[in-house]
Formats: structure tokens, C-alpha cells, sequence
């Protein structure tokens, strides 16, 4: 009898053991982050893991990462952030505007002549969408919002400096508001996301495209484009694009109260700051590999600047009837988004 009792004993210690060592083991989350971006990229590169890096670091192992990139989960990039929000991913980092119409509110950072900085633009959009939109995100959490580092025009042979040179030339726009500009400029826009890109501006299907430098590199575009369209020094970007970074409300509050801590840490205006700040920083060296490779790269006289901001305005009052057609006020959002973006590069 005393010999079945520590039997069963030894058995039930066992059994506890081994549970135990299943609790444990349920305790690490592996998250699925989805992009569009090749791995080489710099937003595989040095966003996407070192946030992920950093999470799991501050969790102890408990939250890992599993990425795919170049959409590996399937679909388009217009569905990225439906994919977050339905939970075929956990994460994504998108460009919410490849779906035309459906970010309006948010939109406004998109606008002509906006943004000059990334850095300072991300924190003012980040607080704008708290204010402002973040309606427009039901069913995830926003962990971070950022913009890029402005969307210079590249041409793959035509050499841009004026209106009239850009006349009736195809290219590339990333988003609504995008072939809004472009088409108020005088070109003629072609949504596209940014890696169908490069093929369409080598095969002539397009003559140029709206990307930011950064992309550049990543899609190797200083190869493919010999001259480049900037506006210069202090002046404000052509377009500029928001992108999220998005996790599935779900899958967040399924967490425990310690990782989703770490996630918080990991989140908000800081840390759409940081990320504004590496978009910033990845323009020049984009652009030295376009200088090295002896491209063209023209600037944009003050004289025309003044009249490409011009010719946009129009740009400007549509999207505010658009807003006022959904009951909101453009004009109190433009007002709002320009203080913020003041607030911050003051």
C-alpha cells in the first residue's frame, strides 16, 4: 500500500511538472508581422526588428516576431491593414491610403505641401489621429504612425525642373491624394503600389514616379531613374504618405497584463517619433547613391515652388468637400493638422 501511495505520488509530481513546464511554454507569443517591403529593406531592416528586438528584450522572450515580408501572407498591399484587423496577421506595417477614400480624416497629412520633416510630421500625426480619427482604425491597435521622408518626383530618362516639363508625363502616384497632386501639376497619375514600381518606370509604362528616397534603395530605383525632382532645402515635400504600424485589437487583448505593458512601452507618440526620425534618416545616404551614380538631381527654384503650391490649392478645397460630404470640417482639420506640425518643428 505505502509503496502504490509514493507511486502515485512520484506520478502526480510528474504530472504537475509537466504542466507546469506547458504553462510556461504558452507563455511565448509569437506575433506574425507582415509588410510589403523586400527583407533587404530598410524598414525589414531597421524597423521592423529592432522593435521586435526590443520587445522581446523587455518581455524576457516571451513576445516573439515572425516576419513576412513582400506579402508573403498573400493578397495586395491595399489589403495589409485589413489582414491586421481581420487577424490573418498580428501586425502589419502599411500605407493605409492604397485604399482610396476610406482613411478621409487622416488623409490630410497627405495633402500637397504639408510635411518637411518625418521626425516632427509623426508625432503631430500621432496626436492628430487621437484627437481626430482614430475611428477610422476599428479593430486594431495603433502601436505607432509615422510619415516618410517626402515623396521627391524620379524619372527614368525626361529631366523635370518646371511645370511644363512635367506636362503630360506618366507617373507613379502612391495614393489618392497623390494622383490628386500630380494631376493638378499637369502630369498624368498612375496608382501603383511601390514594388510594382521599378519594372513599370524600366519598361516605360510610366515615365517617373512619386517614391521617397528611402524606398529608393530598397526597390534599387537610383539604377533604374537618372534624374530626381526635389523641392529644396526648408521647403515642404511635394506629397507625403502615413503609414501605420498596426496590431490586431484581438490578438493585443489577448495578452497578459505583462506583455501588453510591453507593448504600451513600445507605442505611441515616442515611438512614432523614433520612427519618424530613421525615415529622416535614411534620405541621405538614398540620395548619395544617386549622386554617386552621377544622376541628375534638380531642385526646385523658390520661384517654382511658389507656383507648384499654386497650382495644388485646388487639391486642398477638394478634399474638403469630400470631408464635409461625410459630415466632418476640412478646414477645422487642416487647421488642426497645420498647428500640430507646427507645435512639433517649432
Amino acid at each position: 500500500m505505502k509503496q502504490v501511495f509514493v507511486t502515485l505520488f512520484m506520478a502526480a509530481v510528474f504530472m504537475t511538472v509537466l504542466s507546469g513546464g506547458a504553462g510556461a511554454a504558452q507563455e511565448v507569443v509569437t506575433l506574425k508581422i507582415a509588410h510589403f517591403m523586400p527583407s533587404s529593406s530598410n524598414t525589414q531592416q531597421k524597423f521592423v526588428i529592432p522593435w521586435c528586438d526590443k520587445i522581446s528584450k523587455e518581455s524576457e522572450g516571451k513576445l516573439k516576431c515572425q516576419l513576412y515580408p513582400s506579402m508573403q501572407l498573400g493578397g495586395t498591399p491595399a489589403q495589409l491593414f485589413d489582414q491586421a484587423r481581420d487577424g490573418v496577421a498580428d501586425i502589419v506595417w502599411t500605407a493605409p491610403a492604397y485604399q482610396a477614400g476610406r482613411f478621409t480624416k487622416t488623409e490630410v497629412f497627405e495633402l500637397p505641401f504639408m510635411v518637411k520633416k518625418a521626425e516632427t510630421a509623426s508625432q503631430a500625426l500621432w496626436d492628430y489621429i487621437q484627437k481626430n480619427s482614430l475611428d477610422e482604425f476599428k479593430g486594431t491597435k495603433l502601436i505607432l504612425t509615422h510619415m516618410h521622408d517626402g515623396a521627391p518626383l524620379h524619372f527614368g530618362k525626361k529631366s523635370v525642373k518646371n511645370l511644363e516639363d512635367l506636362k503630360g508625363l506618366k507617373v507613379r502616384a502612391p495614393g489618392r491624394l497623390g494622383s490628386k497632386t500630380l494631376a493638378a501639376l499637369g502630369a498624368v497619375p498612375v496608382q501603383m503600389p511601390a514594388p510594382a514600381v521599378p519594372e513599370s518606370v524600366a519598361k516605360s509604362v510610366v515615365d517617373g514616379a512619386s517614391l521617397p528616397w528611402e524606398a529608393m534603395t530598397g526597390l534599387k530605383m537610383q539604377e533604374i531613374c537618372k534624374t530626381h525632382t526635389e523641392t529644396g532645402p526648408g521647403h515642404a515635400t511635394v506629397s507625403n504618405t502615413f503609414l501605420v504600424f498596426a496590431m490586431n485589437l484581438a490578438k493585443y487583448n489577448s495578452l497578459s497584463p505583462e506583455l501588453k505593458k510591453v507593448i504600451d512601452q513600445n507605442s505611441g507618440r515616442e515611438a512614432s517619433k523614433w520612427a519618424g526620425k530613421l525615415w529622416d534618416s535614411f534620405q541621405p545616404p538614398a540620395r548619395k547613391i544617386a549622386q554617386d551614380r552621377h544622376n541628375t538631381i534638380n531642385y526646385l527654384t523658390d520661384a517654382e515652388y511658389s507656383r507648384w503650391i499654386k497650382a495644388t490649392e485646388t487639391v486642398d478645397d477638394e478634399w474638403m468637400k469630400e470631408v464635409a460630404a461625410k459630415g466632418g470640417n476640412g478646414q477645422a482639420l487642416i487647421n488642426d493638422a497645420k498647428a500640430l506640425l507646427k507645435k512639433y518643428n517649432d
